[in-house]
């Protein structure tokens, strides 16, 4: 029980340091959607996973990207994280940043391996990867003129993940194409 929780106050400080903040709830249709509990979850399977110090480890990786945003450093570190933690949440997180930082089929290979494994990984920010990989994605088949593959996402996003939210806060449905 110690060990645990010494890796959530681990996990949490560093999202913390980085400027990040969990989301509250939110109404989907009157049903209460609460991203807290899609975190903790996560949090929880990682505990289960790593060690304190491979997650201490897999956070490091992962921060190199925050405060380095699309260089090659943080490219290499989250290539590492992808390789070296496959089932970390932070994995999920990581796959969708590549996705974002990347281009042409490379761009499309992250988003899709985002949303085949990694649907279920959050931000600590209350960001689901799966919906967030769908709308990146749909937006690069929509600027590729690939309209009824933008669409198909789009349309996924709006069917299961309606109370999705960017790094912003702002719903995904306010942000789609009509």
């Amino acid at each position: 029980m110690k060990k645990s929780l010494v890796a959530l106050s681990i996990i949490l400080a560093l999202a913390i340091q980085s400027g990040m903040s969990y989301a509250e709830n939110s109404t989907d249709g009157g049903k209460t959607v609460d991203r807290k509990e899609g975190i903790r979850k996560k949090t929880a399977e990682d505990r289960k996973n790593y060690s304190t110090e491979q997650l201490r480890e897999i956070e490091n990786l992962y921060q190199v990207a925050n405060k380095l945003w699309k260089t090659p450093e943080a490219k290499t570190s989250l290539k590492v994280l992808i390789e070296k933690y496959p089932k970390s949440n932070r994995t999920g997180c990581a796959v969708q940043y590549m996705g974002q930082m990347s281009s042409g089929e490379e761009k499309e290979k992250y988003l899709k391996l985002a949303i085949k494994d990694f649907s279920d990984c959050y931000y600590g920010n209350g960001v689901q990867v799966g919906a967030y990989a769908r709308f990146y994605l749909g937006y690069y088949y929509k600027d590729k003129g690939m309209e009824k593959e933008a669409k198909a996402l789009f349309d996924e996003i709006r069917k299961d993940y309606p109370a999705a939210i960017n790094h912003k806060g702002k719903l995904l449905l306010d942000i789609l194409p009509k």
